[in-house]
């Protein structure tokens, strides 16, 4: 059984910092990622009518059959910048299913492994796990972001400081340019480091940010 320590309360504050980095790098990734081009996205992206029209519903569900699905998680970072609402409204599945099957619970189940395997130290499994759970729900949180009513533990979040507010994410979608960790924005001065190091470099150009024809 792993032995718990004073080193479990900075382990936890540390994986929860690393969840929050790596919000902010799959953020940035996605946002300037091109779209594939020859999938008629900028279709979607540019609809001028009613989201909620068969025509709509009938071209999203032929375009999003066309690509793979990260090219559809790309496409849903950019789609919310203009529409914030719409991320969220997604359901919970949809917001942390990719995160949980690619991520969280293959190192869930490594770390549970070892636990029965090593005397793994408590302040490293503590880590672990805030880190697992930053990372899991970073898209549940991200999308609490954009609505008004969310669960008591993401209010009790902000008010400890351990989840972003609206008004400190609307800083990145004043500018596209900075601010794209959305669990806590612990990590944000030094993702925006980063950011405009790539972007001197080249990298991460604004048409990136739409879909094209």
């Amino acid at each position: 059984m792993a032995r718990l320590d004073w080193l479990v309360l900075p382990a936890l504050l540390v994986g929860w910092y690393l969840a929050d980095f790596l919000s902010g790098l799959v953020h940035m990734y996605m946002d300037y990622r091109p779209c594939p081009p020859g999938k008629r996205l900028n279709d979607l992206f540019f609809y001028a009518g009613s989201r909620e029209s068969a025509e709509y519903q009938a071209m999203l569900r032929e375009r999003m059959a066309a690509i793979t699905p990260l090219e559809r998680l790309v496409y849903d970072f950019k789609n919310h910048h203009p529409r914030p609402l719409a991320l969220g409204r997604r359901s919970l599945w949809r917001l942390i299913g990719s995160s949980v099957i690619i991520a969280a619970l293959p190192i869930s189940l490594a770390l549970n492994a070892a636990l029965l395997v090593w005397p793994v130290p408590g302040w490293f499994a503590a880590g672990v796990f805030a880190f697992l759970v930053g990372g899991a729900f970073a898209q549940l949180f991200h999308a609490s972001l954009h609505r008004d009513h969310n669960p008591w533990f993401i209010n009790a979040g902000r008010r400890m400081g351990l989840l972003m507010t609206p008004a400190a994410h609307q800083v990145h979608h004043d500018t596209l340019q900075r601010d794209f960790a959305t669990n806590c924005g612990w990590s944000n001065p030094v993702v925006n480091r980063l950011f405009n190091a790539l972007r001197r470099r080249g990298y991460l150009e604004d048409a990136g940010l739409v879909p094209s024809s």
